[in-house]
């Protein structure tokens, strides 16, 4: 082996070594926090599924954040803090195969909605008939996403917020807390997306009247009918005669073979009597003589 040979290994092995060295430093500043992630990540899912997803993941990151560094931060204790919404972001992407969901959307949330969280409780309490911290961890974290995407994600429709909300309880939340997240959302979709539930509730109001229209055409339409039918039946009925099975002046003939028959019979044995009769009377006669 050449000098030449061995100073190219020994240079591919400092660079290996440099390379690792840098690895191990990205994964030490990523999970201290330090780490950026592209919220424009093309090469994950973006469907409505996707989005489905990721706020699935947010509601669970939220709910940890709210239990631990949110909790401690309430109550003054900050140097229990160790648990910021960027290191439970990046501990859920390193142990979830997130390749279907999506990432920019997940970490959007994870980073806006803990910066917002003050001005989302306020808002929140207004339609609240207790105090925040009286919720349910898991329903807070669904009213912060349901919240947060209302006011700040205008390109989402006011229902498909509520009914992901809805799914999102569903599949975390108690058995009766949709009625709570419902209608909080419900007015809060009043207050802050006024323009689009007002030309939804018209859209509504329009479809309602050209149904009850149509119902009330059909409703006429089905009397005219009726009517027309029992019209045509009483003018048929009248044109039809009439048989009365108590009418006397109308005879029915009704063969009857026996009834023939012993009418036949009868009137051989009358022509056989009277043949009978002229006999005797004629042999009477000569008698006589």
């Amino acid at each position: 082996m050449t000098d030449q040979l061995k100073r190219a290994i020994s240079a591919a092995k400092t660079a290996q070594t440099t390379s690792d060295t840098t690895n191990a430093v990205g994964i030490a500043s990523s999970s201290a926090g330090e780490q950026i992630f592209d919220m424009s990540e093309s090469s994950y899912k973006t469907s409505h599924t996707a989005v489905r997803k990721a706020r699935r993941f947010a509601m669970q990151g939220l709910y940890e954040w709210l239990v631990t560094d949110r909790r401690f931060d309430t109550t003054g204790k900050l140097g229990w803090k160790d648990n910021a919404p960027n290191d439970i972001a990046a501990r859920t992407r390193a142990s979830n195969a997130m390749h279907t969901v999506h990432i920019g959307y997940y970490h959007e949330m994870m980073r806006d909605i803990p910066e917002q969280v003050e001005a989302l409780d306020t808002l929140i309490a207004q339609h609240l008939d207790r105090e925040v911290d009286k919720l349910d961890t898991v329903e807070h974290a669904i009213l912060l996403i349901g919240a947060y995407e209302l006011q700040n994600r205008l390109e989402i429709p006011y229902k498909v917020v509520l009914d992901e909300a809805m799914k999102l309880n569903n599949h975390f939340g108690a058995t009766d807390a949709h009625k709570l997240i419902n209608a909080v959302l419900d007015r809060m979709a009043i207050e802050l997306r006024a323009v689009e539930v007002e030309a939804d509730t018209k859209a509504n109001l329009r479809t309602s009247q050209k149904s009850a229209t149509k119902s009330a055409a059909a409703k006429l339409t089905t009397t005219e009918n009726t009517a027309n039918d029992a019209l045509d039946n009483e003018l048929t009925a009248s044109t039809k005669p009439r048989i009365s099975a108590n009418n006397a002046a109308i005879k029915r003939d009704r063969p009857n073979k026996a009834n023939a028959s012993i009418k036949e019979l009868a009137a051989a044995a009358k022509g056989t009597n009277h043949q009978d009769s002229d006999v005797q009377e004629s042999n009477a006669q000569e008698s006589n003589d």
